[in-house]
């Protein structure tokens, strides 16, 4: 039993391609990494049968955060570093609805830092993707936390003063996190299957995209790319199913999704890139799951919302 926006009662299964999906034409600059998650996002919409009205992306403020223009779904553009809790709110109430969020590396781990915290320990079902590409790109080169130490930016132009903050191990650091993974625009069928899993994960799935942005910040990863020997794949019977990428990169680690503590050692360890499954447990509780709200149909959310403004009828 799934409920639309309009009606509550059973829905069909219906198939999709991807061009059903498609919103406005993507405004991003040529090169950018976000074209590859957004291509990803929508071959995965379709192959999953999501319907367009039940699905919703949110962003907050920044590049990354145009994505829900560029869907044919329904989309919030929230306020910077706010997306969260508004994905929390809308999963409480509409739990029937396929949640995904979408922030850049300044909205997320900046001034959304607390909200993200929280969030990971809240284990609300949702898909979170954070496009970290270094910088803060849309008010054009501002040193982000992820920012690398050295780095020169238009605020600290003899290089960031502070070593880079680690998405992954912040996340794997908070209780109750239950999925932690990390993929690269450069890597698409290894993108594709991570945002899968993420996605079959019922939890807060983490998602960090390694994400060029080929004005301000392409040199970070341009030696990765170019030198496939610097990347190495975390690899399990239990992690992101493997597409073929592993015969590209020839570098492999087994890995375990369960074990928490080597997850942690391995996203502190900065001498390659790392891409796969860090960290999964489906067993940690969900709130959303403990404090479900109950599903209504569109006449019981009207008549409830006529009762409420009738008390102020004047």
């Amino acid at each position: 039993m799934t409920c639309s926006l309009l009606d509550c009662g059973t829905v069909e299964e219906r198939d999709f391609e991807m061009s059903d999906f498609e919103g406005t034409v993507a405004r991003w600059c040529p090169g950018c990494g976000d074209h590859a998650v957004l291509s990803s996002v929508q071959r995965l919409l379709a192959d999953e049968r999501l319907p367009p009205e039940q699905t919703v992306f949110v962003s907050g403020i920044g590049c990354s955060s145009r994505f829900p223009h560029y869907l044919n779904t329904y989309g919030f553009h929230g306020i910077h570093g706010r997306a969260l809790p508004l994905a929390t709110g809308m999963k409480l109430v509409r739990p029937d609805l396929h949640t995904f969020v979408v922030m850049g590396d300044g909205d997320c781990c900046s001034i959304g830092a607390a909200h993200w915290v929280h969030a990971i320990r809240y284990n609300v079902d949702m898909v979170v993707i954070l496009l970290d590409n270094n910088i803060y790109g849309l008010t054009k080169k501002q040193t982000s936390p992820t920012t690398p130490q050295g780095f020169g930016t238009n605020t600290q132009p003899r290089g960031s003063y502070l070593p880079a903050l680690d998405p992954l191990s912040v996340t794997l650091g908070v209780t109750n996190a239950s999925f932690v993974a990390q993929t690269a625009d450069w890597a698409p069928g290894h993108l594709y299957e991570t945002l899968r899993a993420a996605y079959r994960h019922r939890g807060f799935s983490f998602v960090r995209v390694l994400q060029r942005c080929p004005v301000w910040t392409l040199s970070i990863f341009r030696t990765a790319v170019q030198q496939p020997q610097m990347t190495e794949l975390l690899l399990h019977e239990d992690g992101i199913g493997d597409d073929g990428t592993s015969q590209l990169y020839k570098n492999h680690l087994s890995h375990d999704p369960a074990d928490l503590d080597r997850a942690r050692a391995l996203a502190r360890a900065g001498d390659r890139v790392r891409l796969g499954l860090f960290f999964h447990d489906p067993t940690r509780p969900r709130y959303d799951a403990l404090r479900a709200l109950p599903v209504h149909t569109a006449e019981e959310r009207i008549a409830t919302l006529n009762e409420e403004l009738d008390r102020y009828a004047v």
